[in-house]
């Protein structure tokens, strides 16, 4: 009986009741003031933001111009998760997006899971979208002759970790100039910042501002929010189209050649940075009660954000990878960098600004989505009553955003971006997974009301066990020895850089009297250059590590270093041998089938650390759920 309670749902019919009693019970009803042209608005603002600015063009370096192919690949994936989620917002206008929609197709305990990851979805990817708003303002501020303490626009951790690896680096003999910028950055930040007793207080101070600026919005009402992101958009949709109409005469075709220099795991290689960039047209579904018509609108409204994001996506990756080589493309600001190389620095500024304009709309919108999740989480009893007050004026949950503000501001000041990027992204891919599972639960229930969009139905019965041989097949026989190193467990060697930031003094040393003797004349005293200039030559790379006097463990990663980064992967084959039973005895519909699987396999992609600390958040959801939102819950009668 216990367990049962753990697996109560709630029906449509009760959650639209729920709804409409709203007032009576002190909450009042948000203003509906949005439609299908504000919510694609809003998908915009959501998605147009550091993909296209910023991490476009590392993943762009990994794939040359092929990483074309992984826009449409993930814009697919995501395509097919947003089916889904279109159904869902269909048959259940309200807001709480896939929180909700778990209530309704696996009952309360993953409904409660999938909120709290949902929390890590917003709250920690609005933590990132404010770090890299922080490092763009600043950059502008660099550019006007304003040059901020390196202390005050940098995150504790960055700054701590950069000077340590900066430290050992030049341990190793390179210099400081010889650094790269983001080390040089830590190293200044953390040997310039105040010093209390032993803590450095490094703090990313812009990025704490920008929350409180964008918290006060969304706290003063929706149809405020809707004018700014609308005309954050329209502003950053003219600098993007500007970009491709003037770098278009700057393309030359021969960049284009060869087209996918690093294969196809060049390709895949930015698949966590990419998928991060499609990240947010989910949060168009937690404004469904203030759409004026949520079940013809939140469908159309993510299809074209994602459409109209796809197709600016791939025009920008083909202009500047036909612009300047793609291997020139590894920087943070990859279309600011473009332009300045080519020496048009008046496009420079301009799209310094826009890239300020565009993190703040993104910002915005996923600002706007997290307290909505909250209000519906306390109005089913999983979270305190005050989370679901509705400011009477302005027609917001007022408690919940001004949480939400500290919530994100202070973790901003001091988190790491790339920690809180992968977070962020397996967060996200976890909600995707469970709101296409809910579609593939309940699309053979006759008592479940449906709404206006069903997603098209092809059974998968046979198409998906014969694709999944088809992978097979190709896996042992045109990818053998990748296949067969990742089932053996293959030792695989580090890289030049791994290697020598774990070195100590003394054997800094001995590497370097060893490496010296390979050459007549050595062309530096730069430990890690030395040994890095024969990694393009992989048998003779790995010939030169194996003499290296020092231990094995720091040359090379095996046994179970190495397997437990393997174990996300593990974890997506075995799922697809239990989806192809499923999909075969019952049926399964195709395509919440694909975007199911293409989600799994991005949260594959994902080291392993990020599943441990997503793990860890979820069970610390659980204690919460088990102490509090259990016996409180509407259900739980």
């Amino acid at each position: 009986m216990a367990l049962k309670g753990l697996f109560r749902k709630k029906t449509v019919h009760d959650i639209m009741k729920q709804v409409e009693q709203n007032e009576s019970d002190g909450h009042a009803a948000l203003g509906k003031h949005l439609t299908a042209r504000d919510l694609t608005a809003f998908g915009i603002a959501a998605i147009v933001g550091a993909g296209i600015f910023s991490t476009i063009g590392k993943a762009s370096a990994d794939g040359g111009p092929a990483v074309i192919f992984l826009f449409l690949f993930t814009a697919l994936a995501c395509s097919f998760a947003a089916f889904a989620y279109a159904e869902f917002a269909s048959m259940v206008p309200v807001s709480g997006s896939a929180y909700t929609y778990s209530y309704v197709a696996f009952g309360e305990i993953i409904a409660w899971i999938i909120g709290w990851a949902l929390i890590m979805e917003y709250a920690v990817g609005n933590i990132t979208v404010a770090i890299s708003w922080s490092d763009y303002f600043t950059g502008l501020l660099r550019s006007t002759g304003l040059d901020l303490p390196q202390w005050i626009q940098m995150d504790y951790l960055s700054a701590s970790n950069g000077f340590k690896e900066a430290n050992a680096l030049m341990q190793g003999g390179k210099s400081f100039d010889n650094l790269s910028a983001n080390l040089q950055d830590a190293y200044t930040a953390w040997t310039t910042s105040p010093v209390i007793g032993s803590f450095h207080f490094v703090a990313d101070i812009p990025a704490m501002l920008i929350i409180i600026v964008i918290t006060a919005l969304v706290y003063r009402g929706m149809k405020e929010s809707r004018n700014a992101g609308n005309l954050m958009v329209l502003v950053k949709l003219f600098i993007i189209l500007l970009v491709i109409a003037v770098g278009a005469f700057y393309v030359d075709t021969t960049n284009w050649t060869p087209f996918a220099p690093n294969g196809v795991s060049g390709v895949l290689k930015g698949v966590s940075a990419v998928f991060f960039a499609y990240i947010g047209f989910d949060a168009i579904s937690t404004t469904a009660e203030e759409c004026k018509d949520p079940q013809r609108d939140l469908p159309r409204g993510m299809m074209w954000a994602i459409i109209i994001c796809t197709i600016l996506y791939i025009v920008i990756a083909l202009v500047l990878t036909g612009m300047v080589s793609y291997n020139e493309l590894n920087v943070g600001d990859p279309l600011a960098f473009v332009f300045e190389k080519l020496d048009l620095k008046w496009m420079s500024g301009i799209i310094a600004v826009s890239a300020v304009i565009a993190m703040a709309s993104v910002l915005l919108v996923f600002q706007m989505g997290q307290p909505r999740i909250w209000m519906s989480m306390s109005r089913d009893g999983l979270l305190p009553k005050k989370f679901s007050r509705v400011h009477p004026k302005f027609k917001t949950p007022s408690y919940a955003t001004i949480v939400t503000g500290f919530v994100v501001g202070i973790p901003a000041l001091f988190m790491n971006l790339t920690m809180v990027t992968d977070l962020c992204s397996i967060g996200t891919l976890f909600a995707f997974v469970l709101v296409c599972a809910g579609v593939l639960v309940l699309q053979n229930k006759p008592d479940i009301p449906r709404g206006k969009f069903k997603t098209p139905y092809v059974n998968s019965k046979y198409i998906f066990p014969v694709a999944l041989i088809i992978g097979l097949v190709y896996a042992f026989v045109y990818n053998n020895d990748a296949t067969m190193g990742f089932l053996t467990n293959e030792t695989q060697v580090n890289s030049s850089e791994a290697i020598i930031t774990a070195l100590d003094k003394s054997d800094t040393d001995k590497v370097y009297q060893y490496l010296v003797g390979l050459e007549s004349k050595p062309s530096t005293n730069d430990v890690e250059a030395l040994l890095s200039q024969y990694q393009e030559d992989t048998v003779k790379y790995e010939a030169i590590v194996a003499q290296l006097p020092i231990a094995d463990a720091i040359k090379y990663e095996s046994g179970f270093d190495l397997f437990k980064h393997k174990i996300p992967m593990w974890i997506f084959l075995i799922s697809l041998i239990g989806l192809a039973v499923w999909s075969y005895k019952q049926n399964l519909s195709l395509i919440p089938l694909l975007g199911l699987v293409s989600c799994l396999y991005m949260m594959a992609e994902l080291s392993v650390w990020n599943w441990i600390y997503f793990t860890v958040w979820l069970l610390l959801g659980l204690v919460i759920y088990f102490g509090f939102s259990r016996k409180n819950s509407k259900l739980n009668i």
